[in-house]
């Protein structure tokens, strides 16, 4: 896609889109559901005047980018119903009308659609659709904004930041234990993302950018409604997962929570709305835990001050020259139900947890991230759901791979290892289930390289399933180069580095 400037010297611009061949929405490489959005596209020269951002979201070049990159994500169609391949269409007829809206600040972004996805540990998450075109706007704004603001975000947080993962949260938590630090309060904000005000949000936002238009296009967003089963509701709070800027949001509002621990020298990590704080004694985390639900619900006495365009949280008792704003207290609540001071071995961060082996602080899979795999391949190893072990397999590959890349960052292979096993005996489960008649059983094992003598007494045995995928006839015919050559990946092949 090329997007090019016509009458650039001419008051009144207007851009015509011309589309490659090559970049026809190609599917991401190596982005996965819930990993951090590519690195916003930086700008190298921004006007002196904070006025225009609304020009530089409008730029070919920040349009062209935020066009690619909706295409490349591809995704559902929103309230409108418009496709995400339709978008370029649409955009070379009705671009410079939604430029000049967007210009002078009238644009009205349409209702998200509401869909929700079931939460591995029970539930479901609320997700908010925005149409194609308003995706289309929100990754331009993204990329305009998060230059200007990510070199503000504490250190210690690590979502939806360029660079940064949750891998290095963890490791970054890993590093306070072996600091002496024995003891987490685990903090859980109660449906962070449905009940953030939009006062409080737009006031931190406006402490950062002052161009009326973007502000008013941000309020825009944030109230645009949600349409459900056909029906439109005003949403009053919150700021709906699934849109591009609704993570930035969400780490505008909770940087004041990451000053305020700052200021308190207290070492933390925090991960969209995951929060770790690390101290040294359960009387010292139960202390921290009291005083931060006092902070985070009520009136805290901290102040704002504008500095070079950029906001930095200070304690009132140093105060230094310049212009100081009581903050809005943040209306924020923990969930107490999940919320907790212990052990960083019984707690679990981002799906993993921790374990002291002979002195050293090793990563280690949380219980309920074992729990989840295991479900997870039942589902797809189910004994009747009518389908091939061929198509099974590409099934389990495409799970198995994409959750090594995740939880492969642990530091115990042998839990990987058991996992594995019980993997591969799901698998022949299947297989002996699908081959049915001891006839077709024998037959099958015979063929794979089973003596006889061992196939017979297996094809025509009493035992069930479970049990008779630990027989050695069963692991000679379908053992693990078999395996391998069928499709099925490992756990323990290209992890990645710690």
């Amino acid at each position: 896609m090329r997007l090019t400037l016509v009458g650039e010297q001419q008051q009144k611009s207007q851009y015509s889109l011309v589309f490659d061949e090559d970049d026809k929405g190609e599917a991401p490489k190596g982005h996965d559901e819930g990993t951090e959005a590519p690195p916003a596209t930086d700008t190298s020269e921004r006007p002196a005047d904070d006025e225009n951002l609304m020009e530089m979201v409008c730029e070919p070049a920040n349009i062209q980018a935020a066009l690619k990159h909706v295409c490349r994500n591809k995704g559902a169609p929103g309230a409108d119903g418009m496709a995400v391949e339709d978008l370029p269409a649409h955009l070379e007829t009705h671009w410079p009308a939604i430029r000049g809206r967007l210009l002078a600040g009238t644009h009205r972004p349409q209702p998200v659609r509401r869909v929700e996805i079931p939460k591995p540990g029970g539930g479901v998450r609320k997700l908010g659709i925005p149409t194609a075109l308003d995706r289309l706007i929100q990754q331009a704004v993204l990329q305009v904004l998060q230059p200007r603001w990510d070199g503000t975000f504490s250190d210690n947080s690590f979502g939806f930041r360029p660079g940064r993962s949750a891998h290095q949260a963890v490791a970054r938590a890993q590093s306070y234990i072996e600091q002496g630090l024995g003891y987490v309060v685990d903090l859980d904000l109660e449906k962070f993302f449905d009940k953030v005000n939009h006062d409080i949000l737009m006031s931190l936002v406006a402490k950062r950018e002052s161009d009326k238009r973007l502000l008013k296009l941000i309020r825009s967003f944030l109230t645009a409604g949600i349409m459900e089963d056909g029906l439109v509701t005003r949403n009053e709070e919150g700021t709906p997962q699934g849109g591009p800027l609704s993570p930035i949001l969400s780490n505008v509002m909770l940087d004041v929570l990451d000053k305020e621990l700052e200021s308190r020298k207290l070492h933390f990590v925090r991960y969209a709305d995951d929060c770790n704080i690390y101290v040294r004694s359960l009387r010292a985390g139960e202390r921290v835990m009291d005083s931060i639900k006092s902070f985070l619900q009520g009136k805290h006495a901290r102040y704002l001050n504008k500095i070079n365009d950029r906001t930095i949280f200070m304690h009132a008792g140093s105060a230094r020259q310049g212009r100081w704003e009581l903050t809005k207290k943040l209306k924020l609540k923990v969930n107490p139900e999940k919320s907790a001071v212990g052990k960083p071995s019984k707690r679990k961060f981002l799906g993993f947890s921790f374990q002291v082996i002979r002195d050293t602080v090793k990563r280690r899979l949380a219980p309920k991230t074992i729990e989840r795999y295991k479900e997870r391949i039942r589902d797809i190893t189910g004994r009747n759901r009518g389908i091939s072990l061929a198509k099974m397999t590409v099934e389990l590959a495409r799970y198995i791979n994409g959750w090594r890349g995740y939880f492969g960052f642990c530091e115990t292979p042998s839990v990987l290892r058991r996992l594995e096993q019980w993997t591969r005996r799901r698998f022949r489960l299947v297989a002996w289930k699908q081959w049915k008649t001891g006839r077709r059983r024998f037959t099958e094992l015979a063929n794979r390289g089973a003596p006889p003598a061992l196939a017979a007494p297996a094809a025509g045995s009493s035992l069930g399933p479970w049990r008779i995928s630990r027989s050695l006839p069963l692991h000679i015919a379908l053992d693990n180069a078999t395996l391998a050559k069928l499709g099925l990946p490992s756990l323990l092949e290209h992890l990645p580095s710690a």
